[in-house]
């Protein structure tokens, strides 16, 4: 009709669009983590080895101190798919159980890692003058010291006594932790400390100590939450270099005893063989190779996903 005013053809996409729920930060966050197609292949893959080192054994029962001479270094068959070692043992029932050990090594050192950094990086953040001085002399007093040297030396002093105290197998596993986590915590504080040192002079905070919030609220509730992504980032090369620092010291005849079977005790015992037996340290090597690849690349992933750059 004339004077009438013709429906808008954008309504009914505006309707949708006003519909249509926003992603949760989680869901966002999976978005762009699902791009990196590296990353996605590698949480794949990791994954997958996890539930094999976990659950392999329930399937593959075989002991893995079970001698048998006529075995041994026999290559990979049907009867013993990874082949077997000088003694005869199943090497696949030992990397599924080295596995384990290798892998919450790494896990827990990163743990130890991140909490001191976290810790000494966020009270030097925030504090002023002495204490954040005396908290980076410190920082860079670890970081200068040679740190393969010095877990050779606290390993061989406290190995035996710890030993003694708790177990052989429980008491390495908490020396070797102690030490790789006492030795990588020192980039994380330095990293915490520059985000604190960005986000505490931002408006959110400044808003927050206007509405009165303690200096421990500002940390806890709005400085910390936003400083994660580079810490996240930053724990998962230092999985990937505590299960190599672990491996280098089983290899070096230091790490657990030798009846317990890790990676690199593996290697170690490979060593002498590569000649007549390299199926021995093949497969050892290649499973710490792709475990420290994908924790690589899924640190790209993450360190690509957190950017807010890029957001």
């Amino acid at each position: 009709m004339a004077g009438s005013t013709p429906a808008l053809p954008t309504a009914d996409v505006d309707v949708g669009v006003a519909r249509r729920r926003p992603l949760s930060q989680g869901a966002e966050a999976w978005r762009r983590f699902r791009r990196h197609r590296l990353a996605v292949a590698s949480l794949a893959i990791l994954a997958a080895l996890i539930v094999m080192v976990a659950l392999g054994p329930l399937v593959w029962d075989v002991a893995i101190n079970d001698i048998d001479f006529t075995a041994r270094l026999t290559p990979p068959s049907w009867q013993h798919p990874f082949g077997t070692d000088d003694l005869g043992q199943d090497l696949l029932a030992r990397m599924l159980y080295g596995g384990r050990i290798s892998i919450a090594v790494g896990l827990a050192a990163m743990t130890v890692a991140v909490v001191v950094g976290t810790v000494v990086g966020a009270v030097a953040g925030i504090s002023r003058g002495s204490v954040d001085a005396a908290l980076m002399w410190v920082t860079d007093l670890f970081l200068s010291l040679p740190q393969l040297p010095l877990l050779l030396l606290v390993i061989y002093l406290f190995r035996d006594a710890l030993k003694s105290f708790a177990g052989p197998e429980l008491g390495v596993f908490i020396l070797i932790v102690a030490v790789i986590g006492a030795f990588r915590w020192m980039p994380v504080a330095r990293l915490v400390r520059a985000q604190f040192f960005a986000l505490r002079g931002k408006e959110f905070v400044e808003a927050a100590r206007a509405l009165g919030a303690t200096t421990t609220r500002q940390v806890v509730h709005h400085i910390l939450p936003n400083s994660l992504g580079p810490v996240i980032v930053a724990g998962t090369i230092d999985v990937a270099a505590a299960i190599i620092a672990e491996s280098t010291l089983s290899f070096l005849g230091l790490g657990f005893p030798s009846d317990i079977p890790t990676w690199g005790r593996i290697l170690y015992d490979a060593k002498d063989y590569l000649d007549i037996a390299p199926h021995w340290a093949i497969f050892p090597g290649a499973a710490i190779f792709l475990t420290v690849l994908t924790i690589n690349f899924i640190g790209d992933g993450l360190r690509d996903t957190l950017d807010p750059r890029k957001v």
